[in-house]
């Protein structure tokens, strides 16, 4: 028994941990910095205010992640985010392909408790900190309420990934809120003046139908939606979760400190939502239909951020700019909302979209003004106009994984943030990063370390495309239809297509190119055909004059005309793709960006995918063969297509396809590392949206490693990971490896992106 009469002040009981890293904030961004941070060796403290891991990610908001990929809505093809993010989705997909946030929760949870390098402290908020000078943090102060108890968390360094960056402000960092004007940084799309509105927060509901007649008696606080929402005719009975991502809310308020006021207003609304979608009598399908569940805390987009050395601005996106530290990429539109948000006449969104990816200096990921503070997720370094961008959560996470790794590089070398960014010492973050998957645009892995690097290597077989075979039906010519294929340098080679007409036709031919090589924005014309078209099966060889100055994917682009088919390929090949000129309004997308005035973007049309099971290749001859897919791409330094595919692909017609790695002399291998296609075109919605498979059709799920002496000393039979780290208990000693690889399916030949070799 315990008992106290004590009349005098208590305090909770308190612990103090120390670490060499504090990372608030248990969003994507800080959980994978923490991850990250935490397996490449040093000790992590990662502490969030929420009772599960993922922020606006998680079940209790359930917004889906994406980044780069924007649906697969714009020209950013394989852009998906890699690293440990990639790792997070990809098994989530495994797990999940329904979309389930409970077990994306339990994803995030397990990756981070596997991690014997992290203490994490759920439930735990953060609220003030001591510093032991002026410019530098010591400790900061968390209490949890689920336990009663007080924590004093000390690290020589910290990582700020709250969201709404609670330890920059406590500790004295400059930061923004509101619009930049134009003429601060000469974005054309700032406003002319600076102001103080801000993107809001949003609210969503999940439904079901319950089989039986429901009805629904509302909360005497919900609204009249067709009296105060100027957008209420947009409601449907079948939208959920995410896709009300325009019931937002907050932006001419101060959306840190009143939270709760906007939280309420929200909730006003969704239950007016669902009272004139159950009582209006205008949607009769929603009489058996109930509330499954409401957010209790709602999904934030802005709020403070903070300065760095470097502030990311519009043109940084635009023009793709390259900057000596990249260590991220972003690639989601311009993304910009009413402040009023659902109150607003205006539509939800303003989405303005770049030709391509475009880097993220590590210069924006630091305080300029606190010495060890780091930052992560969509507090980091960029006007209000590239926030737009970058405030995405996979490209939030994405930079989280490149401070966790500069974490580890300044703990190493007894470094602070800012002395990272010296132009030598960066090219060591840079590298660190792209071991562990991380792509960073217009930079190759060289990585000195690899005993790849200095064997022969030697393959069974290497596909070089001379068809994709016709397997379906003719499919007509709803949209524009373009082939992406990867070419050489030289004579652009002779493509044979067999076009179906209904009636005598003519079909404009295009043959384009992008004006970056590592774009795939079809916009350069090289040359045009017009072909006259017979009724029925057309046979059509097209040869250009053509000649391709550098290596490049080309767009064989058949402009639409309904009255012509084409039969299409199941075949589906690593770095492959038909893209059409379609239309997802999802992502602003109408098949052309066409601004109507100068804002600062271009004009240009989308090329996008089909998801599958549609998205297949057009069947087509081509006579001299595409080469692409050498055994040499197996040590480039890319683990992804960019303008290349960047594989080693396999015959189709090889039982077992075999790598063969050898030195002249026996080599000691304790590290084994290898890259697998797990299409990073998909985006892997984590919520909501379902996905045909839960494996990466071009995934190699079964592979075999041998010795010198045929011993097999691995062997995996059901792979779906794209980084799959081999650590041998025993060192090999070996003058040679075998990796067999198995297709993984009679359409689909075995494809390695990368292979490495440690000692």
């Amino acid at each position: 028994m315990i008992r106290s009469d004590v009349s005098e002040k208590r305090t909770p009981v308190t612990i103090p941990i120390s670490a060499d890293l504090v990372v608030v904030g248990g969003g994507l961004s800080g959980t994978c910095c923490a991850i990250t941070a935490a397996r490449a060796g040093i000790r992590v403290i990662l502490v969030t205010d929420r009772p599960v891991l993922g922020g606006n990610a998680s079940s209790e908001v359930r917004l889906w992640v994406l980044g780069a990929t924007s649906h697969m809505g714009n020209n950013n093809r394989w852009s998906r985010e890699g690293g440990v993010l990639d790792e997070l989705l990809v098994e989530n997909m495994y797990r999940n392909p329904e979309g389930n946030p409970l077990i994306f929760d339990t994803v995030i949870l397990e990756k981070v408790k596997q991690e014997a390098n992290i203490t994490l402290l759920l439930n735990t908020a953060v609220h003030d900190l001591e510093k032991s000078d002026a410019d530098t943090i010591s400790k900061v102060l968390a209490f949890c309420s689920q336990n009663s108890t007080s924590y004093e968390l000390s690290a020589p360094l910290f990582c700020d990934a709250s969201g709404d960056g609670i330890v920059g402000f406590l500790s004295g960092a400059a930061f923004r809120m509101g619009a930049e004007s134009t003429e601060e940084f000469g974005e054309k799309f700032a406003p002319s003046k600076e102001y103080g509105e801000l993107l809001g927060h949003s609210m969503y509901f999940y439904s079901k139908d319950t089989g039986k007649p429901v009805r629904f008696v509302p909360p005497s606080y919900a609204i009249d939606v067709t009296k105060d929402v100027p957008r209420f005719r947009r409601f449907t009975a079948k939208e959920q979760g995410c896709q009300l991502w325009w019931l937002e809310y907050g932006g001419r308020l101060d959306t840190v400190h009143d939270t709760e006021q906007i939280k309420w207003e929200l909730w006003k609304v969704v239950y007016g939502v669902w009272d004139y979608i159950k009582n209006s009598g205008q949607f009769p399908e929603a009489e058996t239909m109930t509330l499954e569940w409401v957010g209790t805390i709602p999904g934030k987009r802005e709020s403070r951020r903070f300065e760095g050395d470097y502030m990311l601005i519009q043109q940084d996106i635009v023009e793709q700019r390259n900057h000596y530290d990249d260590v991220a990429y972003g690639g989601w539109s311009i993304d910009l909302h009413p402040a009023d948000g659902v109150f607003s006449e205006k539509p939800g969104c303003n989405q303005w979209h770049s030709k391509g990816i475009y880097g993220i200096p590590y210069r924006t990921y630091y305080s300029r003004n606190i010495k060890n503070l780091f930052l992560a997720g969509r507090i980091i370094s960029a006007s209000h106009v590239a926030f737009a961008s970058s405030r995405v959560m996979a490209t939030s996470a994405y930079g989280g994984q490149a401070v966790g790794m500069a974490a580890v590089l300044c703990t190493q070398q007894g470094l602070l943030p800012r002395d990272l960014s010296d132009p030598e010492k960066i090219k060591g973050l840079q590298q660190a990063l792209q071991k562990r998957g991380q792509h960073i645009p217009g930079l190759q892995l060289h990585d000195k370390e690899d005993l790849v690097k200095a064997a022969a290597l030697k393959v069974s077989s290497e596909l070089v495309i001379k068809e994709l075979r016709e397997d379906t039906e003719p499919k007509p010519m709803i949209y524009s239809v373009a082939q992406m294929l990867p070419v050489q340098a030289g004579k652009f080679p002779s493509i044979i297509v067999h076009p179906y007409a209904s009636e005598v036709t003519s079909l404009e031919v295009e043959l384009r190119i992008s004006s970056n090589p590592s774009n795939h924005t079809p916009d350069v014309t090289l040359a045009t055909q017009t072909l006259s078209l017979q009724p029925g099966r057309n046979c059509i060889k097209l040869n250009f004059d053509v000649t391709i100055t550098e290596s490049t994917y080309a767009f064989l682009v058949f402009r639409k005309n309904e009255q012509v088919s084409f039969r299409y390929s199941k075949d589906r090949i690593t770095g492959i793709l038909s893209v059409f000129n379609l239309v997802n309004a999802a992502v602003s997308n109408f098949g052309k960006q066409e601004p109507t005035e100068d804002i600062g973007v271009d004009t240009f049309e989308f090329w996008c995918p089909q998801r599958r099971p549609e998205g297949l290749n057009l069947a087509f001859k081509v006579e001299e063969g595409i080469r692409a897919f050498q055994v040499e791409n197996l040590r480039n330094g890319l683990q992804r297509p960019t303008n290349q595919p960047n594989a080693y692909v396999a015959d189709f017609q090889d039982s077992l396809p075999e790598v063969s790695i050898t030195w002249n002399e026996p080599q000691q291998i304790r590290t084994l590392e290898l890259c697998f296609d797990t299409d990073f075109d998909h985006p892997m919605e984590n919520v909501l949206m379902t996905h045909p498979e839960y494996q990466m059709p071009f995934c190699v799920q079964k592979f075999k490693v041998l010795t010198d002496t045929g011993e097999v000393c691995f062997q995996e039979t059901s792979n779906h990971q794209t980084l799959r780290t081999i650590h041998f208990d025993t060192p090999i000693h070996t003058n040679q490896l075998k990796i067999q690889i198995e297709h993984p399916s009679e359409n689909v030949p075995a494809a390695l992106m990368e292979i490495r070799a440690y000692s």
